[in-house]
């Protein structure tokens, strides 16, 4: 498959322009940037994602345990008051 020359690249490029605007050309290279990026990171290992907890478990210490409360009594209901009585 042979590469595109710069001919058809600035082809491509006046289609782009055409189809999207000039005002959404920046939003749409940031965004397609931000993907590539991501892409990346997730290939490489390197995802931002999953060394924030592990960064904050090493950080903070673990929170002590709470200490078991008594079963509250247990109450009697609408029908059970009336039986005894």
């Amino acid at each position: 498959m042979p590469t595109p020359g710069p001919l058809e690249i600035v082809i491509l490029l006046v289609i782009v322009l055409l189809i999207f605007g000039p005002k959404r050309l920046p939003d749409l290279g940031r965004s397609l940037g931000r993907g590539m990026r991501e892409f990346k990171d997730s290939v490489t290992g390197k995802d931002s994602d999953d060394d924030e907890p592990r960064r904050l478990a090493q950080t903070e210490p673990a929170p002590p345990p709470a200490e078991p409360t008594a079963p509250a009594e247990p109450t009697a209901t609408p029908a059970e008051r009336q039986t005894s009585d």
